[in-house]
């Protein structure tokens, strides 16, 4: 029996965004897969939005998100505005390896900072960014819909 190790892809397509949008679907579950395809293009265009999946097995198990910034606050920063692990496959530490993936991304590519925001009833995420991945609470993101 062949064990394959997890790998992480960068993915640029539509088709690969199509195919990591059931994954995403978890946790932006307000969006359906046009609209999710059409943020992501403008992302992308717009901000330099990057969207990472790790496979294991051949399959999308999570998927993240993120944009570089500058910032008079963070400086040269990575702002992850998506991180997801199918949520039949939590604690298998595929979201810490993605993380993982993502701040070692940011410190070759000379980012200072990688920073997040969490939706305030995701205490279990919480306990994961500040217990396994060591980041620390900075502020309230305040949100006003226009």
């Amino acid at each position: 029996m062949r064990i394959t190790q997890p790998t992480i892809k960068e993915l640029k397509s539509e088709q690969e965004w199509i195919e990591a949008f059931p994954i995403m679907k978890q946790l932006r579950t307000h969006l359906n897969t046009h609209s999710f395809i059409e943020l992501v293009s403008q992302a992308v265009e717009e901000n330099d939005y990057q969207l990472f999946a790790l496979y294991d097995e051949n399959r999308i198990v999570a998927v993240c998100g993120f944009m570089p910034m500058i910032t008079l606050y963070n400086g040269r920063s990575i702002w992850v505005c998506d991180l997801v692990t199918d949520s039949s496959l939590r604690s298998k530490g595929y979201g810490k390896t993605l993380l993982n993936y993502v701040e070692h991304w940011a410190k070759k590519q000379n980012y200072d900072v990688v920073s997040l925001s969490s939706g305030l009833q995701r205490a279990s995420a919480h306990q994961f960014y500040e217990e396994k991945m060591e980041y620390g609470k900075t502020s309230y993101v305040f949100v006003k819909k226009l």
